[in-house]
């Protein structure tokens, strides 16, 4: 099993809000790796999550906050 921070992005500077937004997505994901590294499991739990609509709330919010803080590093909304 490799380590999460082996794929972690080098910067958070992109060239558009929407490759930030992709960004904040990626960073999602491997907080959730990083919370539950066992692939087994997360394959496991996916139907249940995904069909649970405070989960899927729940998701969002973490993609924002990490959305807010990578359009911030860029100045998106200057």
């Amino acid at each position: 099993m490799s380590n999460v921070l082996d794929s972690f992005p080098e910067t958070m500077i992109t060239a558009t809000p929407a490759d930030g937004f992709a960004l904040a997505i990626t960073y999602s994901r491997l907080g959730v790796k990083s919370a539950q590294p066992d692939m087994d499991i997360l394959e496991k739990l996916r139907p249940v999550y995904s069909e649970d609509a405070d989960s899927l709330i729940a998701s969002s919010q973490v993609v924002a906050t990490h959305f807010q803080t990578i359009a911030t590093a860029n100045n998106y909304w200057r």
